[in-house]
């Protein structure tokens, strides 16, 4: 019997990640611990909440006392630990913020492992989910690769690289059996409308003007949330002790293509006259310290532990509009209050 913990398992990524857990597995116990802050929301794991072996722990991970004690009373055996402060324009104007939960909140959840298992390792993992952004920004050619020396341009991606090190640091100093993964941008249903896609596909919804920064030309490399889920599944249970892999979707875009791409299709399934919505595009100031293109190469896990993504972009993308077209009262949810204060702030 293992007993996983899952950190920030109602947010985008987590909630995916701890249905998957609950469904594949149904002899773990999966606790999933959240603070619901912003971008946390119970309504992503409603299907599961009733399942034999889910409990969700509403707490923070900066609070290290508590993290101990929970490690005890749920005999932690594993934790995927994806809790996180994860928009650069948040880091931006509330850097502080992302050191708090991103590096101490990390570090109080490696101590409280390290106390709970004293030594005896046989059994356990610390999973540690980090992001692509540690490695900086890449020119128009070439790949970050698992050795790729970090270079982080932004408070959200120092703060995640100061967590990937201490998570090492522990393992070299404590033995402690960790895996680190690094992915590259994620999209799908449930994810909060402040990142791009889902921002996109809202103000489509809503005939609001397209906020693209600056010309529109930066490139990331799009993962499938529910592929993403799959690969950390997999290196949770096939991945070796102290190796870092890297998690890239082969599907490489600059902003302004994967922004005319998804107003098509928007336009189509809305039923409208292909370019309609591209006449909402609206180029706004470019953000501090934009990186330029992110790309992943994906060859260690693919050989080493047999995962590779199973959709194309174009694929995951129109399920992905049609998750929101079914979902309108979430999504109408997430963006009231709060949402609305901080988008106006942020792109007017």
């Amino acid at each position: 019997m293992k007993n996983i913990l899952i950190t920030g398992g109602a947010g985008f990524i987590g909630s995916h990640v701890v249905r998957r857990m609950v469904t594949q597995y149904p002899d773990a116990n999966i606790y999933n611990l959240d603070a619901l802050t912003y971008a946390g929301n119970l309504e992503n794991i409603k299907d599961i909440e009733k399942a034999t072996n889910y409990e969700f722990i509403k707490a923070d991970i900066v609070d290290g006392a508590l993290m101990e004690k929970i490690f005890v009373e749920k005999d932690i055996t594993h934790i995927i630990h994806l809790a996180a402060e994860s928009h650069v324009d948040r880091s931006i104007t509330n850097p502080m913020a992302f050191v708090e939960t991103n590096v101490i909140g990390t570090g109080n959840l490696l101590q409280a492992a390290k106390k709970h298992w004293n030594g005896n390792y046989n059994g356990k993992k610390f999973y540690h989910v980090s992001t692509d952004e540690v490695y900086g920004s890449l020119g128009e050619t070439g790949f970050f690769y698992e050795d790729t020396a970090y270079d982080p341009r932004s408070p959200y991606s120092a703060s995640k690289a100061s967590s990937d090190h201490l998570v090492r640091a522990f393992y070299h100093t404590y033995g402690m059996p960790i895996v680190i993964s690094n992915c590259s941008n994620n999209y799908g249903p449930n994810h909060f409308p402040e990142k791009l896609i889902p921002l996109l596909i809202n103000n489509i919804l809503n005939d609001k003007p397209l906020p693209i920064y600056g010309k529109g030309d930066n490139v990331r490399d799009w993962l499938f949330v529910k592929d993403h889920a799959v690969a950390i599944d997999t290196i949770l249970y096939k991945g070796k002790e102290g190796e870092t892999y890297n998690i890239g979707g082969h599907n490489e875009w600059s902003n302004i293509d994967l922004v005319r791409l998804l107003c098509d299709k928007m336009d189509e399934k809305l039923g409208r006259e292909i370019g309609t919505a591209q006449k909402l595009i609206t180029f706004v100031k470019d953000r501090a310290g934009h990186d330029m293109r992110y790309a992943i190469d994906a060859t260690k896990i693919e050989k080493e532990l047999g995962w590779t993504p199973s959709v194309t972009f174009e694929e995951g993308l129109s399920q992905t509009i049609d998750w929101y077209f079914e979902n309108k009262d979430w999504l109408e949810n997430v963006t009231s209050g709060d949402y609305a204060n901080y988008y106006d702030k942020m792109y007017s």
